[in-house]
C-alpha cells in the first residue's frame, strides 16, 4: 500500500489468495484495472466469497460459480455503481493451468503471499509462475509482466529449495525492501521476505 502506483491501472492476478486479505486491500487502496483473486479449494473460495461482500464487494449470486465471478464495488459514499474496477474471483488448480486460461486472465502482474510453506508443491509452483511469466498474446511474448512475493520463512529450507528452482528455469529474483510503516500488527520476530521475480530470455 506505500507503492500504489504499482498497482495503478494494471491487471493482477493473485495465486493462492485465502482470505483475501491481501487482495482485498490492493483494491481498495491501490486503483487497479483488473483483480483476479484465485484459490483451488472450494472451502476456500467460499470463505473468499463472504470476506469479499464484508468489505463492500458486491458479488452478483446469479453468475457466481466456483469458477469465476464478476462483482461490482460501492464507492466511499456508499452508493451502489459499477466501478471502472472488475474483481474476479477463479478457481485455479497450479497443475491444469493452460496456455489458454493463461491468454484469457492476460495479467500484468502476478502476486502471492504466504505460498511457499509446502516442499511438495514448490515445484510445481514455480513451473506456475514460468508459464505465467512467459505468457504469449496473439503470438507475441509478454515481456512486462512480474511478480511480486511476500514469504513468511517457516521452513529456511523449503525457501531456499524455491529459490534454487527458480534458478534452474531462469527466473530472477531480487529481494525488496520491506515497507517503512506498520498496518497490520505481526510478530516481529517472524522473518518476511519481499521478492521481485521476472523472467529475461
Amino acid at each position: 500500500m506505500e507503492n500504489p502506483g504499482i498497482f495503478n491501472c494494471r491487471t493482477i492476478l493473485e495465486l493462492g489468495s485465502g482470505i483475501g486479505l491481501a487482495g482485498i486491500a490492493i483494491c481498495k487502496t491501490c486503483n487497479p484495472k483488473r483483480y483476479i483473486f484465485s484459490d483451488c479449494h472450494p472451502n476456500v473460495l467460499k470463505q473468499l466469497r463472504g470476506n469479499i461482500i464484508r468489505n463492500n464487494l458486491l458479488i452478483d449470486f446469479d453468475t457466481w460459480n466456483s469458477k469465476e465471478c464478476e462483482i461490482e464495488i460501492k464507492n466511499n459514499s456508499g452508493s451502489e455503481e459499477i466501478q471502472s474496477l472488475k474483481v474476479t474471483i477463479f478457481r485455479l488448480d497450479w497443475e491444469e493451468i493452460t496456455q489458454e486460461l493463461i491468454s484469457e486472465i492476460q495479467s500484468d502482474i502476478i502476486m502471492a503471499t504466504d505460498i511457499i510453506y509446502d516442499p511438495e508443491v514448490v515445484i510445481c509452483l514455480v513451473s506456475v509462475l514460468k508459464k505465467l511469466l512467459v505468457a504469449t498474446t496473439d503470438g507475441k511474448r509478454k515481456t512486462s509482466s512480474v511478480v511480486y512475493l511476500g514469504s513468511t520463512i517457516r521452513n529456511p529450507e523449503t525457501y531456499h529449495q524455491f529459490k534454487m528452482e527458480l534458478d534452474k528455469v531462469g527466473i530472477e529474483h531480487h529481494k525488496m525492501k520491506g515497507p517503512s510503516t506498520e498496518v497490520f500488527p505481526y510478530n516481529k520476530c517472524t522473518k518476511i521476505e519481499l521478492l521481485k521475480l521476472s523472467y529475461e530470455t
